[in-house]
């Protein structure tokens, strides 16, 4: 089936859900026998914010961006908000922000909240019951049920017992129709935490293991990548993972094999996507992350695998010198990792001893489609873009048309040196363009020499459109214009110098904005060399390199 018939069936279903999820009968068919305590009460082993806890306390709920201050009745379906928005909110996983306060009246809102939402979002709804959402709430509701169960009086016990046994119940039969990807892995973490915590559900429990083998197989790649191509959702699937891991040996059921192995496959690309500041690498949608939280998940993956040099299947490369530090994206988008996709091919980010330097542009936090746009764009990318159109062109129905499709890299290595050549054909349907870039960085760490190449059409007598490539800057970093105006100077947070210097094209310096960090937007700067594309291919070479100590103080 193409992908666009697998949309059209997916819209068809969701028809068919609402026409019967939605009814008094469905309703009645997820009545059953109703557990009169917990077979086991796991443990939410990642830390909340007790900020935010305080500020859920005083009916401020923020996610996704946005706040809604609703100081008396929770804002279950308050208008003007994204979907992930509510997502967040419906998937309760700000319990462990109420958890942190470790105060009676966290205990008695978390109570309280949960209470309200099996009273006002207890029959079926769309979103709030879709698979990967349900799974989450799950998860969130099991492994607090320590904050919600012990002090509850025994009605309130027993109606969440029942809500409990009734999602989970739905969720045994829906889980493999909500979203696919890390959503789908998601859901089935929720029905693997439901067969484990609720009694008598062996059937369930294996069920779900067989579904998450599956998934696994399905999703995570030869090198250990996640099929989204994306360091965020490589981090979330992780600690999926982990936490199913954890939960199968607290309880003492039989370990599960592939996901061992899944474990142990993906910390090392997890690794592998880490700047020397811990965070991790902005592609494909993603944010920089708390270094202290990616340390934790790898310390409970007790994964002890270094990360690699190259990811071919994923489509990245790693270029590591003497804590100079190149990630770069090789790797062509395709159907199955079309939610997270950006138009970045080529594009690489930099950092040295602990501080990026070269960066792309991140994503927002919420879904404001003009900035969700902005931020897929090949110019959000530290990458070439010609007439500024994008590489990757994004369809309405979320399918991906016209987009890099042969996508080549060669690594080298010599006596600590390191170069890659790579090249996409992202332009060729547009203007038969080939982009190929070159890079070559010293086993110093302190040059790194570039080479983009725009061969193929587009040239012919004199010049037919315009190339830009460009290098985004991370906020922390300044930059200036030397002496001559043919290159740039660079100055880390550290006072660290580099130098820029150009061959075959124009250089500025021009505005930039930073969406590297959840929920912020910064301003930066970004070098950008333009020219006229010219015969049957266009060179510019491009370096980089380290100002001496003694040069910066002259």
């Amino acid at each position: 089936m193409t992908e666009a018939g697998r949309r059209g069936l997916d819209k068809a279903r969701t028809t068919l859900e609402r026409a019967l999820y939605g009814t008094a009968l469905y309703r009645l068919s997820l009545r059953g026998r109703r557990p009169g305590a917990l077979a086991f009460g796991p443990l939410d082993p990642w830390p909340g914010d007790a900020e935010r806890g305080a500020a859920l306390l005083g009916g401020v709920y923020a996610f996704a961006g946005a706040s809604v201050t609703a100081p008396s009745t929770p804002p279950w379906r308050p208008d003007g908000v994204s979907e992930r928005w509510l997502e967040a909110m419906h998937g309760f996983g700000w319990l462990r922000d109420l958890n942190m306060l470790n105060s009676g009246e966290a205990r008695q809102a978390g109570r309280r909240l949960t209470a309200d939402w099996i009273e006002r979002c207890g029959t079926w709804d769309a979103l709030a019951w879709r698979a990967d959402v349900l799974g989450r709430r799950l998860v969130a509701w099991l492994s607090h049920s320590g904050l919600l169960l012990a002090e509850a009086d025994h009605a309130a016990a027993e109606a969440h017992l029942a809500s409990l046994a009734e999602q989970a119940r739905h969720l045994g039969r829906v889980v493999t129709s909500g979203p696919d990807g890390a959503p789908r892995i998601a859901a089935v973490k929720g029905l693997l935490f439901a067969a484990v915590c609720l009694p008598g559900d062996d059937r369930g429990l294996a069920q779900a293991v067989a579904l998450l083998e599956h998934e696994l197989e399905r999703q995570i790649l030869a090198d250990g990548g996640h099929e989204a191509r994306s360091p965020a959702v490589q981090l979330s699937v992780f600690r999926d993972l982990v936490e199913l891991r954890g939960l199968l040996a607290a309880a003492r059921k039989p370990p599960c094999e592939i996901l061992r192995v899944a474990i142990d496959r993906m910390a090392p690309m997890l690794r592998f996507f880490r700047h020397g500041d811990g965070g991790l690498a902005l592609f494909n949608g993603s944010h920089e992350q708390d270094p202290a939280l990616i340390d934790l998940a790898l310390a409970l993956g007790e994964a002890v695998g270094k990360s690699p040099s190259s990811a071919p299947h994923s489509g990245f490369e790693r270029l590591l010198a003497h804590r100079t530090l190149i990630i770069t994206d090789i790797g062509a988008p395709t159907a199955r990792s079309a939610a997270c996709a950006h138009g970045g091919t080529l594009s690489f980010e930099m950092s040295v001893e602990g501080q990026r330097m070269i960066v792309n542009c991140g994503a927002p936090t919420g879904d404001d489609q003009g900035w969700q746009d902005a931020m897929r764009a090949t110019a959000a990318h530290s990458t070439a873009a010609i007439d500024d159109a994008d590489m990757l062109e994004l369809l309405d129905d979320g399918g991906l048309g016209r987009c890099p499709k042969r996508v080549v890299s060669n690594r080298l290595e010599d006596a600590g040196n390191i170069w890659i050549d790579a090249s996409h054909d992202g332009y060729r349907d547009l203007i038969g363009l080939t982009h190929r870039r070159r890079l070559y960085l010293t086993a110093d760490g302190d040059n790194l020499r570039g080479e983009d190449i725009l061969s193929g059409g587009g040239g012919g007598d004199g010049a037919v459109g315009r190339f830009t490539i460009r290098f985004h800057l991370h906020p922390g970093v300044k930059a200036s214009l030397t002496a001559d105006g043919a290159g740039a100077l660079l100055r880390l947070p550290n006072r660290q110098g580099w130098r820029m210097r150009v061959a075959g094209a124009d250089l500025v310096i021009a505005d930039s904005v930073y969406l590297g960090v959840a929920g912020a937007r910064s301003r930066g700067e970004q070098i950008v060399l333009s020219g006229p594309l010219k015969g049957s291919a266009t060179t510019i070479k491009w370096a980089l390199s380290r100002v001496p100590a003694k040069e910066k103080k002259t």
